[in-house]
């Protein structure tokens, strides 16, 4: 797989206002690449470059090896899905699909015969006399899929096109799409803000932030090695720590201390030495919350704190808890813990509002961040009011027990 697609030094600008700004990146033949970020990130307006709908202001575009920065969009081999389907009301499903040969003047049964390939393509055999009005939202997805793949491109771009659907039927065009592009094989660049749908299509990520790509990589790899704060807020959950490297234990872990909260046994892959300041993520399923003190069978390795349970939200699958750990309510750490219920929840001994509890987790449970913002942390989210009537703690509770061996919620180590 070659770089098929090349994005150099591409920067656009809307007056004032950059959109794009000097983005370098390069996608492979026949991958499946997604461009992920928030509202005015840049990623529909480097989709509309490359479909010769916008021109950059500077840097170059390449398409299996030809420029195609100032190409007309008609003679680009590219073809854009968008999100509202963009179909004719006024013609069948048969001459939707066919609109695009005939305009190109294909002989009639090239015509036929592509057509039909993509009627089985997208399982709509026998519906092709419909008319779009006569179609569910996700049937109308795929004939706009296929018009689109019908002209045989180099470059599939999808913009948002899973956006206007539920919930239900996201999830299954998800599998429809992963499908076809499996069977077709072409290269597919992807536009969304959502990043479970990212996440669960994409063999490589684009995150993008106020014009810029902040990482690429493997939706693995983004989730669970996050380069900056930004990324890792943005897809999932995340606990954030600010500390100093005070000890290096060996040549793989080190000793992370944090003002107010204690000392952080983390995993060094970056070399950082003693002295120096770093920040730390801690995604919410990889910290753990017991009743009794769990025992370190990792050689030091266990981070274990005592806390207090402020917030709690069932969801079926999983309980979502907000701790606090630190001299008193008004001056603490909150942390998010996410507890999955991976065994019959209705035998096992249920934590409650404001339980003292165990808190842990392992030392290569945390990543250290290459750069990290304040106010990414706004991305995160924080218990609130509405979040106490979700599972409502009983008024003025009894006062919980401490967990065996705690004393005031002191850091076991």
């Amino acid at each position: 797989m070659d770089d098929f697609l090349v994005f150099k030094g591409v920067t656009k600008r809307f007056g004032a206002m950059t959109a794009v700004d000097d983005v370098t990146f390069n996608v492979k033949r026949g991958e499946f690449f997604s461009l992920l970020g928030p509202s005015g990130c840049g990623k529909t307006t480097l989709l509309r470059m490359l479909a010769g709908f916008e021109k950059p202001d500077a840097g170059r575009i390449f398409l299996d090896g030809k420029d195609v920065t100032a190409m007309p969009p008609d003679k680009r081999r590219v073809n854009t899905v968008f999100q509202n389907y963009a179909l004719f009301p006024h013609l069948t499903l048969w001459d939707n699909i066919a609109f695009g040969l005939r305009l190109q003047r294909r002989p009639k049964d090239e015509i036929e015969e592509r057509v039909r390939r993509m009627l089985r393509l997208i399982q709509m055999e026998g519906q092709e006399w419909k008319k779009p009005t006569q179609i569910s939202g996700g049937q109308k997805q795929r004939v706009a899929i296929a018009r689109a793949l019908v002209l045989e491109p180099q470059v599939l771009l999808l913009d948002e096109p899973l956006a206007a659907l539920d919930l239900k039927l996201r999830q299954h065009m998800q599998i429809e799409l992963d499908r076809i592009h499996d069977q077709v094989g072409i290269t597919f660049l992807y536009v969304t803000h959502d990043q479970g749908e990212a996440m669960s299509l994409s063999d490589r990520i684009a995150v993008m932030n106020r014009g810029k790509v902040e990482q690429i990589d493997k939706p693995a790899a983004l989730y669970e090695a996050p380069r900056s704060s930004f990324v890792a807020a943005f897809i999932g959950d995340t606990n954030f720590f600010e500390g100093t490297v005070t000890a290096l234990i060996d040549e793989n872990y080190c000793r992370v201390s944090v003002e107010d909260f204690g000392d952080i046994v983390c995993f060094n892959d970056k070399h950082i030495k003693a002295g120096a300041k770093v920040y730390l993520s801690v995604r919410p399923e990889k910290m753990h919350l017991t009743h009794e003190k769990p025992s370190d069978l990792h050689g030091g390795k266990l981070n274990v704190y005592g806390a207090t349970v402020d917030q709690k939200i069932y969801q079926g699958a999983y309980t979502r808890f907000w701790v606090w750990r630190g001299a008193s309510k008004d001056d603490c750490w909150e942390l998010s813990v996410l507890q999955v219920h991976n065994r019959y929840l209705l035998d096992q001994q249920e934590i409650g509002w404001d339980e003292k509890v165990w808190l842990s987790w392992h030392a290569d449970d945390g990543f250290m961040l290459e750069s990290y913002a304040e106010q990414d942390e706004e991305m995160l989210p924080h218990p609130t009011e509405e979040a106490s009537d979700a599972g409502a703690a009983p008024a003025d509770p009894a006062p919980a027990p401490a967990p065996a061996g705690a004393t005031d919620g002191e850091a076991a180590k």
